[in-house]
């Protein structure tokens, strides 16, 4: 671990505790992509990605009220949580979108190449500079990712044959991507379960724009409740829940550590479709999975912390 002079690393105990909260988060997170897949083809990406945040953000506002009071933002509070809630917004919208025409499997690894991209804009941003092992371990954890989108097909990969799903959802790995850089970035000492809700308020206030001309189309009636249901799952746990523990994370271990949790989001996605009595994928991916492991570890192991001594978890 690299101490920067003038800053400081949290304690042992803080640092234990946000590798155990980022492992639980890992697995939420995993299961956010065959819960979307199931309930995608019922309703417009923006208006499901709007129910997520807006219902996130009324569940959340009795514990933030509870424990902090409602502490309004300033102007410049406010442009802060809507730049972190943008990147959200493109991302969950990416991943609607993409999961009508590519697969679970296929969103779960592309999002693993969203360490690459917060080292990148980390580095820019952030001053935060890798070392050797972390620089190599990088591009394992990408080739990894590729690998299993390609289901471990050359042929396919030569040929690159990417869908229009994956070109969506490689936009929103990006959007996401910076958001785990900006976390850092733009936190500025509040809780941050205030940071979370203000930021799933701007979400859903973004989303509120651009998804009510689509209201009318949607015969709610219709729906049916395993969608709702899906809904609040991905609602509670797999955006309020996640939200707190990637933003709490990352003030104390990195947004690069944190980021490289991802890698591990194909071997869960297999797990869990299995467990769901999906068929097995073909055995060719088992390289790939292997490497995205491996990045992980190296990435947890050798990646310095940079912190802050202003930014408080």
């Amino acid at each position: 671990m690299t101490i920067v002079p003038g800053e400081y690393v949290k304690t042992g105990v803080q640092h234990g505790r946000s590798h155990l909260l980022m492992i639980v988060a890992t697995c939420l997170v995993a299961t956010s992509f065959p819960v979307a897949a199931a309930i995608t083809n019922w309703m417009d990406s923006l208006v499901l990605t709007f129910l997520r945040f807006a219902l996130a953000s009324i569940l959340f506002l009795p514990i933030v009220a509870w424990r902090y009071g409602i502490i309004l933002p300033t102007y410049r509070d406010l442009i802060r949580y809507g730049i972190l809630s943008a990147c959200l917004v493109g991302f969950f919208w990416a991943m609607f979108s993409a999961l009508r025409l590519t697969s679970a499997l296929n969103t779960a690894a592309i999002f693993a190449l969203t360490p690459a991209i917060t080292a990148i804009v980390s580095s820019i941003l952030l001053k935060e500079k890798l070392n050797r092992a972390s620089q190599i371990a990088l591009p394992i954890g990408v080739l990894g990712a590729v690998w299993v989108t390609f289901r471990g097909d050359l042929t396919a990969l030569l040929s690159l044959s990417f869908g229009i799903g994956d070109v969506i959802f490689f936009a929103g790995t990006i959007a996401m991507g910076c958001y785990g850089a900006l976390v850092k970035y733009l936190h500025r000492g509040e809780p941050m379960a205030q940071i979370t809700f203000w930021t799933l308020v701007t979400g859903a206030f973004w989303l509120l724009i651009l998804a009510a001309p689509r209201f009318p189309t949607i015969v709610w009636t219709e729906v049916p409740m395993t969608v709702y249901g899906g809904i609040t799952y991905l609602s509670v746990f797999t955006t309020l829940v996640t939200f707190f523990l990637f933003q709490w994370s990352a003030t104390v271990i990195g947004p690069t550590k944190v980021m490289s949790y991802t890698y591990l989001n194909p071997f869960l996605v297999i797990l869990f479709g299995i467990a769901l009595g999906h068929e097995l994928p073909p055995a060719a991916i088992l390289p790939g999975l292997l490497f995205t492991f491996a990045a992980t570890c190296v990435l947890q192991r050798f990646t310095p912390v940079y912190l802050s001594p202003d930014r408080k978890a």
